[in-house]
């Protein structure tokens, strides 16, 4: 069972997120991003997160493209956040404490340089929150952290189908087995980030 078996391109519809004024966008690669989607999603101050492709080289990548391993780029997801509620370096937080940024290519059970851990940064001062986190996460892990830190340049929007994948079919056998255990075990782990609806 993995986030790349699902092949359905069934066409959905829904209504078109709008980013507000003085919305920020933050960009992350952490496995199957159905399950880095649902755990942003559960944030105070993120507005929306949206799946899609980046860190590669090629163009107009897509779902199977991707899965190939030969494009470069990464299950990502573009978050969406109020910088007044919730912080860059909040959401680094999030990112780091909702997966293991030791595992090399891949998330438990997805393997693959698709489901490698990235977080991307736009500015300097990004950039050092993130390596700041890594190096106090370092003396946490027995092993080494081998999440990417990588300079953003674009980001793709997956196939509507991907989009609120965990949050429109609760009862499909990977979201069940992994995206929601995933998502629990964070909203365990960091209860006071959690929107009231989601906790």
């Amino acid at each position: 069972m993995a986030c790349f078996s699902f092949t359905d391109t069934k066409d959905f519809t829904e209504e078109q997120y709008q980013p507000k004024a003085g919305t920020e966008v933050a960009y992350f690669a952490s496995g199957c991003f159905w399950c880095v989607e649902a755990v942003f999603q559960s944030v105070i101050g993120v507005e929306e997160a949206v799946s899609g492709y980046a860190g590669g080289f090629t163009d107009n990548p897509t779902y199977q493209s991707i899965g190939t391993g030969k494009t470069g780029h990464a299950e990502a997801v573009a978050v969406y956040y109020n910088p007044v509620e919730v912080s860059f370096e909040t959401l680094v937080t999030v990112f780091f404490g909702s997966h293991d940024p030791t595992t090399v290519n891949g998330q438990k059970p997805d393997y693959g340089t698709q489901y490698r851990s990235i977080a991307f940064y736009k500015t300097d001062a990004q950039k050092k929150i993130i390596d700041q986190a890594i190096a106090t996460l370092s003396t946490v892990y027995s092993k080494k952290i081998v999440t990417e830190v990588t300079l953003f340049t674009k980001f793709y929007k997956a196939e509507d189908y991907h989009q609120n994948f965990e949050r429109r079919n609760p009862n499909q056998g990977y979201v069940k087995a992994v995206s929601i255990p995933r998502l629990n075990r964070f909203k365990k782990k960091f209860p006071e980030l959690l929107k009231e609806e989601k906790k």
